[in-house]
């Protein structure tokens, strides 16, 4: 199959409103109420990769391959942005969206003044470089994220979401961990429910449907991001590993590991430009990205932000 890029959009591809400035580091305070549940998985053994062939080539969703891992827990829902406003009120921390001053928002949701509307990005004009788009206003300035509390935090870097491990005591998941805990004990799927992308017509997860990137019928009930456990979960008890938005992983992103990747417990590369990123998103769409498969991989560079890149955690090692 070959490979459209990936929806959501670099940074490097954007244009800035203020040069390129590192994250401060956040705090560490009493973490002890974290809002989101977490879910207990046993050690185990999975074959990881694309069981149908059916992926983008240039991914590297093959070979399929034994994995082995410990056990871990997961959180059960994506990183929601009451709890990333909580984060945010107790560390002062700032996100890289915050700091360079834009981010990209898709083109049918931005609710900004032409002023704040920079342009489309490079090659992808159906994402916008918002001004003032950040975790707090995921669709611009003039929105809130109080508007959706119980939707995920958007517009989160991977520079942002290890920010936020390490003042919650937890880890983003390696690859090999997400994708088991995707497959929710089932083996050899195509999704993280089963084979069927709406069985007995009910849908499963938020993407799209209609004429991308101009219509969505939202016949899924939504055609932006939704509340997080609005969907059913899979056999590990976890809501959204598919749709909705995209999961930032630990690992750096080499579409040739699978075929160096070691059986126990693999992290990923040593070295790469990109993070590993999985789940696809509300804007995924079988005619152009249809990366909410469970072993579909992506990546993006770790100061990138978009309004459909979110993150959940683990426990760390």
């Amino acid at each position: 199959m070959t490979k459209n890029p990936c929806c959501s959009p670099g940074r490097h591809d954007r244009v800035s409103a203020s040069e390129n400035q590192r994250p401060l580091p956040a705090s560490a305070p009493d973490t002890a109420e974290r809002l989101i549940q977490t879910v207990v998985l046993p050690g185990g053994a999975f074959m990881m990769g694309d069981h149908f062939d059916e992926g983008y080539a240039q991914d590297g969703e093959n070979p399929v391959h034994r994995v082995e891992l410990a056990g871990f827990d997961i959180d059960r829902t994506p990183i929601t942005a009451a709890e990333f406003a909580r984060f945010v009120a107790a560390s002062g921390y700032e996100t890289e969206a915050e700091r360079y001053g834009t981010s990209a928002v898709f083109h049918l949701f931005v609710k900004a003044g032409e002023k704040e509307i920079l342009g489309p990005v490079p090659g992808l004009p159906w994402w916008l470089t918002v001004t003032g788009a950040d975790w707090a206003h995921p669709w611009g300035p003039d929105s809130e994220w109080t508007e959706n509390p119980d939707h995920p935090v958007t517009h989160v870097s991977w520079n942002d979401a290890v920010a936020y491990c390490e003042w919650a005591g937890r880890a983003l998941p390696t690859e090999a961990q997400w994708e088991y805990a995707a497959r929710g004990g089932l083996s050899g799927k195509r999704f993280a429910w089963g084979d069927e992308l709406t069985p007995g017509g009910d849908h499963q997860c938020n993407i799209w449907q209609g004429r991308f990137p101009v219509q969505n019928t939202a016949d899924d009930g939504f055609a932006a991001t939704s509340p997080v456990g609005t969907f059913p979960a899979n056999g590990y008890g976890l809501f959204d590993m598919a749709g909705n938005v995209w999961h930032w992983c630990a690992d750096f992103f080499d579409p040739g590991y699978y075929r160096a990747s070691p059986i126990e417990n693999p992290s990923g590369p040593q070295a790469g430009l990109t993070r590993v990123m999985r789940g696809g998103s509300h804007l995924c769409h079988d005619s152009y990205c249809n990366r909410y498969r469970v072993a579909a991989r992506s990546s993006n560079a770790p100061d990138s932000s978009s309004s459909n890149t979110g993150f959940r955690t683990v426990s760390k090692p």
